[in-house]
């Protein structure tokens, strides 16, 4: 990147400064103009000195004169406005362009940046760089060369005028200059260097937060708090010393420039009235200069702040670079170069003194010297500290290595784009990232490489988005257009790749998983529409099979006439689902229909009275709960942290007239009356008359709403109708499980399995599943979950072969057993590198290497391998870390 930012500005925007430039110069005509006139209309129109008898062939007399200057005058202002808006907007486009480029490169970098690089540097730091610290730079790039040079352009132009008045008052207006340019730029520097200061410690604080939220549960397991808020606390304390000097040292050049302001007019009313006075000078002019001069102050403020931003966003602009310029940055054909053939059949990764080090002097991998066939199925053992890690991440060129050469079918690995390696290889960490959206989204992101070529009417609809991409330097593809190929992929059509996904989410036993996810996700307009008749006959099915002996009261299903003891409350009433899933329990018990229409039916007073003895129960059960206990998420109506609040409502309001309690203590109460389900919470507080009077009110519920007397829409349970508001497992049930039978859970599970398997619904489900958000990393899923869907990823693109460095340390041992015969039974033909610390795994592989303190100590079949480390590992520590 350029060193200087202004460099950096003329590289990208030469032709746009240019143009700014020229329009610069073209409004200071008109300028000096709107100063003219004024003078203009004082002495000749309105003094009668010099009115002209004809102007254009017009006749003139004083008044037709003076209508003709202020039209003229009135003009002037139009274009000089008009100009500025131009200049303005102009400014604005280029300076937005250039900022969305220079945050596209600076991200465009930490994709080059070196896996070990990541080590010493965190999210705290570079996340706020991109998004905040650039944005100075935004305003400032669009005004580099245009504002100094309109502002002091405007300046000239104003000094000239003065100074055409009269060049004692020109004197005047510029003596204090020189003392300003002087003192100001030192004052300057003084504030510059605070304000680098103040960015470093500001990144200091965005990195301990940071790490205080990444080690959140390290803070709660060993009670840290207090010293974490003490760091905090430290840092926020040196942010403000730096930014009072800075705020004493910038007031006190504001207050130096308008004092000198205010002194230069003195000089003015004077010698300009001495002028007027002896006759030298026409009042007319003295005027003009005092309205220019007023004027003149304010170009030359914003001179001395463009200076001021000039030096803050040159520091900020050299600080962003220096960080994003790391020793050994990738080079850029090695990520944008496009793919280059291998000769996979016989090609192998050959490793001659290969050396790996993070800390000079200290080798993580030291003189290796192997040779490992692509298609061949290895195994590398190694206890903690082993470098089999590290080892795993050379072969993929994840890192470069700091010694020797590594070759992958006869040529250098430092050499081969990431295209090559990322067709050719797949590589799985046992800490696999996992970004945030939905399962399918991370299967298939392993095939997302180059951006396809589009239909014609597909890709017009985005031209103008492509063509702003374009002049800022930014990426023209877009994320939801096409990005694999399936050609490439060795497949004929979109069908032949839905079926490789199932395949390798069966391989990697994750197939259970996404059917469940499956059960409890909705249908969206991309599924076929044929499912929701499927749904409705496994409904019928279940319900056929509910009536054996078996299943009998294990379900209490939905039916409109009678009240469902296994739904809540407000289930009961509505018997339905707002159609956009947005009336729930905490909106429908503040919404002012919902409660007016409770009134009405003689309920909201029950219902608040209801609500306030289930506070006083859980208030006198939960007041000496520690509130980090899991019995809040079991068995408490109220979280932990909203305790205090139902406590304190219970201190400031009776029994008494609940339905006249303000607005948030009725809210509050019903939200918990609408909770209870007599089968569940054996309370006591909703009997058998009150399940009928909620009946009742379903019933008037259902005719208001057919007659529009709510804003919100119901789609009520229907024995007939799929019901898009329910997910795939309610839908086929329709019903709640009855609270308390033993095993009711699993065995409705199989019994749903069993039909689903009869329906042929089972893969259509598990495609409803592959929508189910992930969350933020992976979040949502387990260890085990995440490590088996980043190898189906790698899977899915079918490499050469595939890398598994501590891929599977996350699952319990049957399952890693499963995967990993599946997987070596599956990759017949293919190469497979297992990287692991329990020699036990590496039975039956091709070929092992034994991995001790970065060095190769032992290859070959096994058996030598397997005794050696089956009596060193069970007192070796380093076993428990390598495995993770």
């Amino acid at each position: 990147m350029d060193s200087s930012i202004f460099k950096y500005i003329l590289r990208h925007t030469l032709k746009d400064q240019v143009l700014l430039l020229l329009l610069t110069v073209l409004s200071l005509p008109f300028l000096y103009a709107t100063l003219e006139v004024p003078k203009l209309i004082i002495n000749d129109a309105i003094g009668g000195a010099n009115v002209p008898d004809e102007l254009f062939g017009y006749p003139m007399d004083q008044i037709r004169y003076l209508f003709v200057l202020s039209l003229l005058f009135l003009a002037l202002v139009l274009i000089n406005g008009g100009l500025k808006y131009v200049l303005n907007v102009y400014r604005g486009v280029v300076g937005e362009r250039m900022l969305r480029r220079f945050r596209f490169e600076l991200f465009t970098r930490i994709l080059r940046f070196p896996l070990p690089h990541f080590k010493k540097v965190s999210q705290g730091e570079m996340i706020p760089i991109i998004t905040a610290e650039t944005e100075p730079l935004g305003g400032f790039i669009g005004e580099a060369f245009a504002l100094p040079a309109f502002q002091g352009g405007v300046l000239f132009t104003y000094l000239f005028f003065i100074f055409n008045q009269d060049p004692m008052l020109g004197l005047v207006a510029t003596a204090l200059y020189p003392f300003q340019m002087y003192i100001i730029p030192k004052l300057q520097r003084r504030v510059n260097q605070l304000g680098k200061q103040r960015v470093i410690a500001a990144r200091r604080l965005g990195d301990r937060i940071g790490d205080t939220i990444a080690g959140i549960r390290e803070v709660h397991a060993h009670d840290t708090s207090h010293f974490e808020r003490s760091v905090v606390s430290e840092r926020l304390g040196s942010i403000f010393e730096l930014r009072y000097e800075i705020y004493k040292k910038k007031f006190f050049i504001k207050f130096l420039n308008n004092f000198l302001a205010q002194v230069t007019p003195f000089f003015f009313y004077f010698f300009g009235g001495y002028y007027v006075i002896q006759g030298e000078l026409s009042l007319g002019a003295l005027v003009a200069v005092l309205a220019a001069y007023k004027d003149l102050s304010a170009p030359w403020k914003e001179l001395l702040k463009y200076y001021q931003t000039k030096e803050d966003v040159r520091i900020k602009y050299e600080q962003i670079v220096d960080q994003f310029q790391p020793a050994t940055l990738m080079d850029v054909p090695l990520q944008d170069a496009p793919p280059t053939p291998l000769d996979t059949a016989k090609a192998c990764w050959e490793a001659n003194k290969v050396a790996y080090a993070e800390h000079e002097g200290i080798n993580l991998i030291d003189q290796l010297s192997f040779r490992i066939a692509l298609r061949e199925h290895t195994a590398i053992v190694g206890m903690g500290g082993s470098g089999k890690e590290e080892l795993g991440l050379l072969l993929a060129r994840l890192l470069v290595p700091t010694g020797g050469r590594l070759y992958l079918a006869g040529t250098d690995i430092t050499a081969l784009s990431e295209a090559t390696l990322g067709r050719h290889l797949a590589h799985v960490g046992a800490n696999a990232h996992l970004f945030g959206g939905s399962l399918r989204d991370n299967l298939l992101y392993g095939l997302r490489h180059r951006p396809q070529d589009e239909p014609e009417e597909e890709a017009a609809a985005y031209r103008a988005q492509q063509l702003a991409a374009r002049q800022s330097g930014n990426s023209e593809a877009r994320p939801d257009g096409r990005w694999y190929d399936l050609e490439e992929l060795g497949l004929e059509s979109e069908a032949a790749l839905h079926e490789r996904i199932h395949r390798v989410l069966a391989l990697v036993d994750l197939n259970d998983d996404v059917f469940a996810m499956g059960l409890l996700g909705y249908l969206e307009p991309h599924h076929p529409q044929t499912l929701e008749g499927q749904l409705l006959e496994a409904r019928r099915r279940i319900h056929n099979r509910l009536q054996q002996a078996e299943y009998k009261g294990l379900v209490e299903l939905f039916d409109w006439p009678h009240y469902n003891t296994n739904l809540s409350v407000l289930g009961n009433i509505l018997f339905g689902a707002s159609d956009n899933k947005s009336l729930n329990i905490e909106r429908a018990a503040g919404n002012p229909q919902v409660q007016r229409f409770l009134e009405e039916q003689g309920l909201l007073e029950d219902l608040l009275l209801i609500g306030y003895r289930l506070t006083e129960i859980m208030v006198d059960l939960f007041s000496d709960v520690e509130e980090d206990s899991d019995l809040f998420e079991r068995f408490s109506f109220i979280r932990a942290e909203d305790l205090p609040d139902y406590r304190a409502l219970l201190g400031r309001t009776g029994k008494e007239h609940l339905a006249r309690a303000p607005a948030e203590v009725r809210q509050k109460l019903l939200a918990l009356t609408f909770q209870l389900s007599p089968a569940r919470h054996r309370l006591g507080l909703i009997d058998e008359a009150m399940q009928q009077r909620i009946l009742q009110a379903r019933f008037s519920f259902a005719e208001k709403l057919e007659a529009r007397q709510f804003d919100f829409a119901i789609e009520f349970f229907d024995q007939e109708r799929f019901s898009a508001s329910l997910n795939l497992q309610d839908n086929m049930l329709f019903g709640r499980l009855v609270y308390g039978q033993a095993k009711a859970q699993a065995r409705i599970t199989a019994l749903i399995h069993d039909v689903v398997n009869e329906v042929g619904l089972e893969e259509a489900i598990i495609d409803v599943g592959m929508d189910f958000q992930v969350g933020s990393a992976g979040g949502r899923l387990s260890l085990a979950q995440r490590q088996k869907l980043a190898i189906a990823r790698g899977l899915l693109k079918d490499p050469d072969a595939l890398i598994l460095n501590e891929a599977t340390s996350g699952m319990d041992p049957g399952a890693e057993t499963r995967v990993l015969g599946n997987l070596r039974e599956a990759l017949q033909g293919c190469g497979l590198v297992f990287i692991t610390s329990r020699v036990e795994l590496a039975r039956g592989f091709d070929r092992q290497l034994l991995l001790e303190r970065g060095k190769l100590v032992e290859e070959g079949d096994g058996e030598t391998i397997r005794q050696e480390v089956v009596a060193e590992s069970p007192g070796d520590p380093g076993d428990a870390s390598g495995g993770q």
